[in-house]
């Protein structure tokens, strides 16, 4: 039932919300600037927020774009960007035009919004009081074997039966939600980011949304820690990480993203390393990687002889203003370039990264924090979506390229580049599973946006491309726990999710859908099964 405090954090939210408005009015520009205020307002403002605040795209202050030079972007508002929704607008708008919107998101807001503890702690929602809700489930299935599936037409999500593919119930979400659900280890409670910066607690079990709070302004994704305690949120507005408790998603602290020489950063991803107990944090504006211990099981006692050995050395990766009752000290890591993307081996030992404009993939050793090899990586690899597998009797890692028709498998013992597969575009998602010969790899990018390759693992060649909706985007795929079947997507508002025999790569059902994009398997996901993403 409806608990009496929702009355009052709604009261908070009002007043929140407010100051927001507040501050998106102050970022406006000049009254000289009217017409390109317009153009935002009539080209932009649906992706790109109220004020340039962010909502499914990125905010976009000088500020955040400090890495994108004004002659790159007038190129990205002419051709669009490469795995984005951005479009292309050299046919909707002339050079002047884009010209004056340059000028415009390069124009300092007279005051930078804020969001800070006060404020997201007025946001936190309880829309049932946890205790009295039933601690069994309200519907009879394999509870390792649910499927939330994410469906952008509507900003809605299916709870789907992963044995019977019939769906268990559909519910509201909040507005684009990115950077994938993640479940709590026993597979009860799922937890959405929204770009908006709003991030929601939803109870399997009892088929409920219970908590709700506004972590950032544009927020990237979430990650839950592996003793379900503890969840963080990567911003892009503002530049910082925040801790929430899982219990209520009340806000425990927050950090901000500054190097070590105090230059500002937003953030590209957060992560959660199992066997390290930490969380890790990609900065997309500074030339550092953070790893955030969680738990004395291996992340605070190891911290006590990194600030021990960091104040005997002064070596890099220091814990600034350590003190052994921090609960949350943060590690840095140097690195080489800028790391847009990550991949991490299994063990979480090594971390495998790449700039949207380099040439090279780095890896880079926690233990160390150091890089351990240089990978020849061209294109725009997507590692987050990159999978591991056992091929002639060693580990390789396959990512797909958002920018080549390719897929790269690299051998981890060496780090060495064995294959390139070639593809018929460029792809963003590649998944398999451990009890599969096959790994699946879309072509979401381009003419052949309607195809999908099914790769033999221990060959590293396609061996059928299918093509289930013509003119429909077909992506990402997820498997059952137990590997027998992949789920594949046709993201369109007339879509559908489609189930295949994973063996003899047969048809077996459609499920109609809005838009459906991700797919996410409680088991594989809560186990870090290594042919899904993590």
């Amino acid at each position: 039932m409806k608990i009496k405090r929702l009355i009052c954090k709604k009261v908070g939210l009002t007043f929140a919300l407010a100051s927001l408005t507040v501050s998106a009015a102050q970022a406006g520009t000049a009254k000289d600037n009217k017409a390109a205020e317009k153009l935002y307002v009539e080209h932009c403002q649906s992706c790109h927020g109220v004020g340039r605040l962010g909502a499914m795209g990125p905010a976009l202050f000088p500020e955040n774009l400090s890495r994108l030079r004004k002659n790159k972007a007038v190129k990205v508002i002419e051709n669009g960007r490469a795995a984005t929704q951005m479009p292309a607008f050299n046919k909707t708008l002339d050079q002047g035009e884009i010209a004056s919107l340059i000028d415009y998101i390069y124009t300092p807001a007279k005051a930078l919004p804020q969001w800070n503890l006060a404020d997201i702690k007025a946001t936190n929602i309880q829309h049932f009081e946890q205790s009295k809700l039933p601690n069994k489930p309200q519907f009879a299935a394999d509870l390792m074997n649910l499927f939330i599936v994410v469906e952008l037409g509507d900003h809605s999500a299916t709870l789907l039966n992963g044995d019977t593919f019939e769906p268990i119930t559909r519910f509201k979400t909040r507005f684009a939600l990115h950077g994938g659900p993640k479940y709590s280890p026993d597979g009860r409670f799922v937890y959405f980011a929204s770009r908006d910066g709003w991030i929601s607690k939803y109870d399997i079990y009892n088929m409920k949304i219970v908590s709700e709070v506004r972590a950032g302004i544009n927020t990237r994704n979430l990650a839950v820690s592996s003793d379900g305690k503890y969840a963080i949120v990567g911003n892009y507005l503002p530049h910082n990480v925040v801790i929430l408790d899982t219990q209520d998603l009340s806000p425990i602290e927050m950090i901000e993203t500054k190097s070590s020489e105090g230059v500002s950063s937003r953030v590209s991803a957060v992560y959660n390393a199992p066997p390290r107990h930490s969380f890790i944090v990609a900065l997309k504006d500074v030339k550092e990687v953070w790893e955030i211990p969680y738990s004395d099981k291996g992340g605070v006692d190891v911290y006590k002889g990194w600030a021990h050995d960091y104040r005997k050395d002064g070596g890099e990766g220091k814990v600034e203003n350590w003190k052994s009752e921090d609960k949350f000290p943060v590690r840095r890591i140097q690195t080489q370039d800028y790391l847009d993307d990550f991949f991490f081996d299994p063990d979480y030992i090594n971390l495998i990264g790449t700039a949207r404009n380099s040439h090279n993939g780095q890896v880079i050793n926690f233990d160390t924090k150091k890089k351990v090899a240089t990978i020849e990586l061209t294109g725009m690899p997507h590692l987050g979506s990159g999978i591991t597998w056992d091929y002639q009797g060693k580990e390789v890692f396959a990512s797909p390229n958002i920018k080549e028709g390719k897929i790269t498998v690299i051998e981890m013992e060496n780090w060495q580049v064995i294959k390139e597969i070639k593809t018929e575009g460029p792809g963003f998602f590649m998944r398999s599973h451990s009890k599969s010969p096959y790994a699946w790899a879309d072509v979401f990018f381009g003419p052949n946006k309607e195809k999908v390759h099914i790769i033999k693992k221990d060959t590293l060649e396609i061996v059928k491309t299918i093509a289930p909706a013509p003119g429909k985007t077909a992506a990402h795929v997820e498997f059952t726990k137990d590997g027998k079947y992949v789920l594949l997507s046709i993201w369109d508002n007339d879509g559908a999710v489609i189930v295949y025999d994973a063996n003899t790569l047969e048809e077996v059902k459609r499920l109609p859908m809005k838009k459906p994009s991700g797919k996410y398997n409680v088991y594989n996901k809560i186990n870090y099964e290594r042919g899904t993403s993590h």
